[in-house]
């Protein structure tokens, strides 16, 4: 929806959105009196916020209230009218900076600890996603003889996460059936040729290799290999449910959006029980109106453009955190649609910041 707003519109629409996310109390025109130096009488203030009433930007929980910004207003308000807080990117990333050390920790642990101090910092739910294992690169890989003719596939990615596949051997080798000792010696000498070849390559890539570079004593392999890579990536291309990392439902659940049992419960039952519903919200969907466009740096879902009806009275701010220009994963808060927009953006877009250098550091070289 195009709105046009005088600059006067504008800031009045601002104060009662930013007084509402301060006090979760209907806004009056006498509170903006007394609060904001607007320059203009209650009577002014009154019919502007008339005026952005008609507009659908305001409402009235019921006629002897204040106004209450609807899900349009905050749109306006988070695309127009302010700009991601410099004092909360920095005092996130200093945290993060301070609290998380990327030398000592697993992945797990460091996605955990940022998590955590999403949470604490932002007062919202935090979620991050783990990394996706069909784009996260190839740190090990090794074939292993578990009988005659059958043979194990086993890769370890740079967020040392194990994956593996049962495959049976190349039928020329079963034909000369040649000893244990000496299949167990080629596989070696395979398993450390392709992790010179393939080490830092996604598992998607492994899939779709150019086998002609293999050593021609090699060759007898190759076919093998191939089925064995492709059966591997397609086991991993479908995430898991329990691949989002969840903090600070209790303190969000303080608020007063959530009062309603009812209301809590589904929001608690979709964080718990459906993960794989948000994965896709927060990590492959983008928005209508986003996709007309260039994509978002950071990407502001507000209430009714939510999909999901546990968090149609919320606001979902996500990011993606990358390894060069692959995206591996996301980081991002979800509250009630009356929070400190300023802040959690710049949050979420530092968060982000911050775990695509971490990746960086994890990659293999």
């Amino acid at each position: 929806m195009q709105v046009q707003l005088t600059n006067r519109q504008q800031h009045i629409l601002w104060a009662t959105v930013r007084h509402y996310i301060a006090t979760a109390e209907p806004v009056g025109s006498k509170a903006l009196v007394e609060e904001y130096n607007l320059g203009i009488s209650s009577a002014t203030i009154r019919n502007v916020m008339g005026v952005l009433e008609k507009a659908g930007l305001l409402y009235q929980p019921h006629t002897s209230a204040g106004r209450v910004p609807s899900d349009s207003g905050y749109r306006i308000y988070v695309d127009h009218l302010i700009t991601p807080s410099e004092t909360s990117a920095r005092e996130v990333e200093l945290a993060l900076q301070k609290r998380l050390k990327w030398e000592d920790w697993s992945l797990e642990a460091l996605l955990q600890g940022a998590a955590h101090i999403l949470a604490t910092l932002s007062g919202c739910i935090t979620l991050i996603t783990m990394p996706q294992t069909a784009t996260a690169a190839l740190r090990h890989l090794q074939l292993v003889q578990i009988e005659t003719g059958r043979v194990m596939l086993i890769v370890v990615t740079d967020g040392y996460e194990t994956h593996s596949a049962l495959m049976d051997l190349p039928q020329a080798l079963e034909d000369t059936q040649p000893d244990t000792q000496l299949i167990d010696r080629e596989l070696q000498i395979v398993s450390n040729f392709l992790n010179s070849h393939l080490r830092g390559r996604s598992i998607t890539e492994l899939a779709n290799l150019e086998w002609s570079e293999l050593d021609r004593e090699f060759q007898i392999y190759s076919e093998f290999l191939k089925k064995s890579l492709a059966e591997l990536a397609r086991r991993t291309l479908t995430p898991s449910t329990t691949q989002i990392m969840v903090r600070g439902i209790a303190e969000v659940l303080r608020q007063p959006e959530f009062s309603e049992l009812q209301q809590a419960q589904m929001l608690i039952h979709l964080l718990e029980e459906e993960q794989d519903q948000l994965w896709r919200l927060i990590f492959e969907e983008q928005p209508e109106a986003e996709k007309v466009g260039k994509p978002r740096r950071v990407m502001v879902r507000i209430g009714s453009e939510n999909p999901l009806e546990p968090i149609r009275s919320c606001s979902l701010i996500s990011s993606t955190y990358r390894r060069g220009s692959v995206s591996l994963g996301s980081v991002g808060v979800l509250g009630p649609t009356r929070l400190d927009y300023e802040s959690a953006i710049a949050v979420v877009a530092t968060a982000a910041d911050y775990l695509s250098e971490a990746f960086s550091y994890f990659n293999p070289q």
